[in-house]
């Protein structure tokens, strides 16, 4: 069955689950990548998840796609394009909306998980309307405050779990971006869980099977 045409493009494996409401992950790639890269975990998590692995809105050339620019100037440097994210955060919830009704997803029991770029706007989605998302795992990412609603530190977190890591040596995002998450997190009162592997801007298999663990204990 070829999956319900929504805002977005995504890649879709099923819930073996035949309840009134599943439970649901939404996967969201990195800057240059596509719907088919995270969705690779999707045969190794639970069967009773919904999972959706969604393709970012912008095209890059020749190939690829992203949340938002990144740009090279010899000035400023390397800088995000947050007005570019914050369309892509609304798409993301627009997109989760649209999902819940085409699948008959369970609304309190929906997890965000991102890599890099894709995790920036994870955290973006979950920080901004945290009554819509249950769960977040964020890989290789950080937060972008400038990308939140400007509310958020009056939002209500108590239901929402995030796992983060990142790898010692990631040449793309530097560690120390990622190190000032979990006190980010507990001025919010977040439950959280932070790790750190030896590896670079990537997914190690001890990384998957700790993330896998805590998403398991969490769904």
């Amino acid at each position: 069955m070829s999956p319900t045409p929504l805002s977005l493009e995504y890649l879709l494996r099923s819930s073996v689950v035949k309840a009134d409401k599943t439970p649901s992950v939404f996967m969201f790639h990195g800057y240059g990548s596509n719907e088919e890269d995270l969705f690779s975990f999707a045969s190794e998590l639970p069967e009773e998840l919904t999972i959706l692995s969604v393709r970012a809105p912008y095209n890059l050339e020749p190939f690829g796609h992203a949340w938002y620019a990144i740009n090279f100037d010899a000035e400023q440097g390397k800088w995000s394009d947050n007005e570019q994210a914050k369309v892509s955060r609304d798409k993301i919830i627009t997109f989760i909306d649209e999902a819940c009704e085409a699948y008959n997803l369970d609304e309190e029991n929906i997890t965000l998980l991102g890599f890099s770029q894709g995790t920036i706007l994870s955290y973006s989605v979950a920080l901004s309307v945290p009554e819509k998302i249950k769960n977040v795992v964020a890989l290789s990412g950080y937060i972008n405050e400038e990308i939140l609603l400007e509310s958020y530190k009056t939002k209500n977190y108590s239901h929402l779990n995030i796992y983060a890591s990142h790898g010692q040596v990631d040449q793309v995002i530097p560690v120390e971006w990622a190190q000032r998450i979990p006190e980010f997190l507990k001025g919010l009162n977040i439950n959280h869980q932070y790790e750190e592997f030896p590896i670079g801007h990537g997914v190690s298999p001890q990384n998957f099977h700790s993330f896998r663990a805590w998403l398991i204990k969490n769904i």
